[in-house]
């Protein structure tokens, strides 16, 4: 190449600021710097060799391996592949954007969090890479991607810019020159990289070759963890092996270890994470377990689980798969099938014993709850087994109680398990919707998650009783033993053809009830969605599908008596009309029609009381 080409880049917005934030609030933990580069080197070597099943154009070598090399001369730390490499474009877009799920999000984490919370961000995250800043004051990675004969160096100092030149490589994959910080010497040491490589990455299958003086030695055992028995496998060793796997920095919740054996032979190792990530479970719902064909690495994209079990992470490897499969081949093959269901089967026979203890299901539930009632909404074969996992807050008790736990304590006469959906939990528990049935002594589970707008009418039914909102429940609440209330029931006849007519549209009916307590109205769902669906719908913009809630009012309530009274004596009822249609949708989490003319209206409420 006769002349190079030199391109100067700036980092995105807010990048120098949160490389400084890496360098120094993650000081403590250091060596993760070269934990994270032999992850990068070793995912790249598998992503080439995958590649290479379809295109043997760009195998890697026979001996693929990691090689480190400590210059104490040159004060450098050089790390190398032979996976897939990267282009010029790719560069620009892996090294270039910092904490892709969200620069201020992790930046504000960072800042806030304890030290000895500070590593699990890394994984959360994403910015495995930017640790080499911790102990480099500049950093070159030289990349070139298998199938190309293109090279490029990547190189900056962290300090708000990074340029890319080209270079020359005579093979595919990519090398990274740390050129280390003073007092980062004790890294071009080669015993204490050996110890930093079997703390972290003993079970990395791809050699790990260390520099001694010239002559490379293993570091890493290299030995396939899963293949492992359980017995010989410390706690440590899955912890490490769950983070190297997950890309995440904390421990994991549950392991699941075991070999199926049979019609169909596979070994898998499955980590049911202690939190919840940043972004992963929320952005693309597939399952992302790797699949291994004789160890070796095929894909992360055989969906193994549901959508609903994508946050569990690890390895499944068989030998009854071909290690030419195509990603075609893969979908079709019957084989794969048996593995899917057998490893979903092995994972809700593992969440129904981890149910059984109290706290820690808990956790696990507040983590990934949301996630797992997704699946009664979409998956048939498994909605019955999913329903029996559903924990919920309760009307009735402190803490989360399941469905069979509700149908034991259910009332004689009744005929459903009722819910109450909306966006908080301790407002559902205040909610006008709840007098009645908190009066005849009904438990009402309250269910604050988007997805449980959904899920209820989906399974219809659990051990034989229907599942019914409390907002569609009024006829199922005139059939149970109603508590005797104070004061006589107004003559609401009237009142309620003069909301009607005020109302219009906004209701399809106005009617009494036996159903309020303390409140004067309350909306009830007349048919279809009920009013938390309804809600939903009309913020995706979709009000084709809404109905018009019904208006309950309490003939018992003063306010009401008084409205009754004042329509008897000739004054119209209209603006009051609007007024308690409003406070009925406040009650239920909602926002009236016209905020500032329920505003007004309020206010002259309040000026008329004051004379």
């Amino acid at each position: 190449m006769t002349e190079q080409t030199i391109e100067k880049h700036d980092f995105g917005a807010e990048v120098g600021r949160l490389l400084d934030l890496v360098v120094h609030a993650l000081y403590s933990e250091r060596e993760i710097f070269l934990r994270e580069l032999i992850a990068n080197a070793a995912d790249a070597t598998d992503r080439r060799r995958f590649e290479s099943l379809t295109n043997a154009d760009i195998a890697p070598p026979e001996n693929a391996q990691v090689r480190i090399s400590p210059d104490k001369a040159a004060r450098t730390l050089t790390i190398t592949d032979d996976g897939i490499g990267m282009s010029h474009d790719e560069l620009v877009q892996n090294l270039g954007t910092i904490a892709r799920s969200g620069t201020k999000a992790f930046g504000e984490s960072l800042a806030d969090a304890k030290p000895e919370d500070r590593p699990s961000l890394i994984g959360q995250f994403g910015v495995g890479f930017y640790a080499a800043f911790m102990v480099a004051d500049r950093v070159e990675v030289t990349s070139r991607k298998a199938g190309s004969i293109e090279a490029w160096t990547w190189e900056s100092e962290g300090r708000g810019q990074f340029t890319l030149r080209s270079a020359f490589r005579d093979t595919a994959g990519t090398t990274i020159v740390l050129h280390l910080k003073s007092d980062a010497e004790e890294y071009l040491e080669s015993t204490r990289i050996e110890t930093v490589v079997r703390k972290w990455a003993d079970h990395i299958t791809l050699p790990v070759m260390v520099d001694h003086d010239g002559k490379p030695l293993a570091a890493n055992e290299g030995t396939a963890l899963w293949r492992r028995s359980k017995s010989d496998i410390t706690e440590q060793q899955y912890a490490e092996f769950y983070r190297h796997v997950a890309h995440l920095w904390d421990s994991p919740q549950t392991t699941i270890h075991w070999r199926a054996e049979g019609n169909i032979e596979f070994t898998a190792l499955l980590f049911i994470p202690g939190m919840k990530p940043f972004e992963p479970v929320e952005g693309e719902r597939v399952s992302k377990l790797r699949l291994h064909v004789r160890r070796m690495f095929i894909t992360d994209e055989a969906e193994l689980l549901p959508p609903w079990a994508r946050f569990v992470r690890g390895v499944v490897d068989t030998e009854d798969l071909p290690l030419n499969v195509s990603r075609e081949m893969l979908q079709a093959t019957p084989v794969l099938a048996r593995i899917r269901r057998a490893v979903t089967n092995r994972l809700l026979t593992e969440l129904k014993t981890l149910a059984k203890d109290t706290d820690t299901y808990a956790k696990f539930w507040e983590n990934f709850g949301a996630i797992l009632k997704e699946g009664v909404w979409e998956d048939n074969d498994h909605r019955k087994d999913l329903a029996a996992l559903i924990r919920a807050r309760s009307s009735a008790q402190e803490g989360m109680v399941s469905l069979a736990d509700y149908v034991s304590r259910m009332k004689d006469g009744q005929e459903a398990i009722y819910y109450l959906t909306g966006d908080n939990a301790q407002a559902l528990g205040h909610s006008a919707q709840l007098e009645g049935f908190r009066a005849r002594g009904v438990e009402v589970l309250l269910l604050d998650d988007p997805i449980d707008a959904f899920w209820p009418d989906r399974l219809e039914e659990f051990d034989g009783r229907k599942l019914r909102s409390v907002t569609q429940g009024a006829e199922d609440l005139s059939k149970l033993p109603a508590p005797e209330q104070e004061g006589e029931a107004a003559d609401v006849e009237a009142l309620i053809a003069a909301l009607k007519s005020a109302l219009g549209d906004a209701v399809s009916d106005v009617r009494a009830t036996d159903r309020l307590v303390q409140s004067s109205v309350v909306l009830a769902a007349k048919s279809g969605p009920d009013l938390q669906m309804q809600r939903l719908l009309r913020r995706a913009g979709r009000d084709g599908f809404a109905v018009a809630p019904v208006l309950e009012i309490n003939p018992r309530h003063r306010l009401i008596a008084a409205l009754a009274a004042q329509l008897a004596s000739g004054r119209p009822v209209a603006d009051q009309a609007q007024t308690l249609f409003d406070l009925a949708r406040l009650q239920d989490g909602d926002l009236p029609a016209d905020p500032a003319g329920f505003a007004r209206r309020i206010e002259q409420a309040v000026q008329a009381t004051l004379g």
